[in-house]
Formats: structure tokens, C-alpha cells, sequence
């Protein structure tokens, strides 16, 4: 699921036009702890560090059942092969 949440943070982070280090800066992180989140390979990652990093982004964590389908709203809102 980390590896699913990466990906969505590097292709809204490019989307922007923004690189690791900007983000890196604005979160007062290492560039390289923001390419292990994006890759899913970070060791360890608070709730609180990714919540930041959503909010810089405009993004929302969303909690549902493990394996229920996407509702109507995400499938309408999705604009890539992403799940969450």
C-alpha cells in the first residue's frame, strides 16, 4: 500500500512541476527520504510526515475496508491506475 501511496505522491509532485528537494525543503526532510517514499522503500514513516506531505500536495489519505471495491465518487475522481 506505501508503494501505491509513492507513486501517487510522485506523480502529483511532478504534475506540479515541483522536484524532491523543493518538497524535501518545504517538509524540512532529505531529498532522499522523500525518493524512498516514493519508491516505497522508506524505512519508517510517521502518520504525521505523510499527512504533511499530502497537505502540501492537496491530497487525502482515505480509509476503507481492505478489498472493497472503489465507490462511485473515487472512481470518478481518479485519473490514473491508482487505488487507495
Amino acid at each position: 500500500m506505501l508503494f501505491k501511496i509513492g507513486e501517487r505522491i510522485r506523480l502529483e509532485r511532478k504534475q506540479r512541476k515541483m522536484s524532491q528537494s523543493v518538497l524535501a525543503k518545504q517538509l524540512g526532510m532529505s531529498r532522499s527520504t522523500i525518493s524512498q517514499i516514493e519508491n516505497g522503500t522508506v524505512q519508517d514513516i510517521g502518520v504525521r510526515k505523510l499527512i504533511r506531505i499530502l497537505e502540501i500536495l492537496d491530497l487525502e489519505l482515505r480509509v476503507r475496508p481492505a478489498g472493497s471495491p472503489p465507490t462511485l465518487e473515487e472512481l470518478r475522481e481518479d485519473d490514473g491506475p491508482y487505488e487507495y
